[in-house]
């Protein structure tokens, strides 16, 4: 999760400070896990929610077992925090990062987010796509690899992201791999330009006893603007599914 992510789901952001005290309260009483993450680094703290204190305008976590962890933590200020409330997903930076007791145990306060971004389960449902005439994926290929670009063609999209299938097995499919300066054309739509970052990737075989690599990846500095573009051809996808459909019924 990045900032830019943040960004993307700008649609999706509760601004109401009444609202996001609540959630953060549900999320302690439920004691969902958050996964606490260094803006630019790698390392995640897994954290939970103790109290939630609109007076003091602070909210209280619990503070990682690793304490070199904690100290990158606080010397950040800033972290980027992700959690799951009744499978919706929540979103939101954590500032002002200080140390305190609580209970009787050291813990963290960090300032009541301003906004939060709240993520209903339909905004990640992936819509599987056109086998017949698939639609192409360029990504730009390694120079190693004689450079240019090459097309694979798309299995599913999700407004998080897209998977691939790459027949030929050409790309690094390492998680974490990152792959910019893609353009998905989208039919009806246009050109959605984007970066992706692999985020699981599975051999499979086909039909014809030929292996195939599907690679899940996340979106990466999309723009609103193609953001649009994908939540216009989800629903595209979801009309023309539905007209076949009732044609069955």
């Amino acid at each position: 999760m990045h900032d830019a992510e943040l960004e993307n789901w700008h649609d999706y952001e509760v601004q109401s400070r009444k609202e996001i005290v609540a959630l953060l309260r549900q999320i302690g009483e439920k004691k969902q896990l958050i996964r606490m993450k260094i803006k630019g680094e790698a390392d995640v703290c897994v954290t939970s929610v103790l109290e939630v204190d609109p007076e003091s305008g602070l909210f209280i976590l619990d503070r990682s077992i690793n304490r070199e962890q904690n100290e990158r933590i606080l010397r950040a200020g800033v972290v980027m925090c992700e959690t799951y409330l009744d499978k919706i997903r929540i979103l939101f930076r954590a500032g002002g990062l200080q140390e305190l007791e609580f209970g009787g145990a050291p813990a963290l306060a960090a300032n009541i987010p301003d906004s939060l971004i709240r993520l209903q389960r339909r905004e990640f449902y992936r819509m599987p796509t056109p086998v017949t005439n698939p639609v192409p994926v360029l990504v730009p290929m390694p120079v190693a690899l004689g450079g240019g670009g090459a097309n694979f063609p798309l299995a599913d999209i999700s407004c998080g992201g897209i998977a691939l299938l790459d027949n030929k097995l050409l790309l690094n499919s390492t998680i974490g791999q990152t792959f910019t300066g893609c353009r998905i054309e989208l039919p009806d739509i246009g050109t959605v330009n984007t970066s992706l970052q692999v985020r699981n990737a599975l051999d499979v075989t086909m039909l014809n006893n030929k292996t195939s690599r599907r690679i899940g990846c996340m979106f990466v500095d999309i723009s609103r603007a193609n953001m649009a573009g994908v939540q216009r051809y989800i629903t595209k996808l979801e009309r023309e599914r539905n007209a076949r459909l009732a044609g069955l019924s």
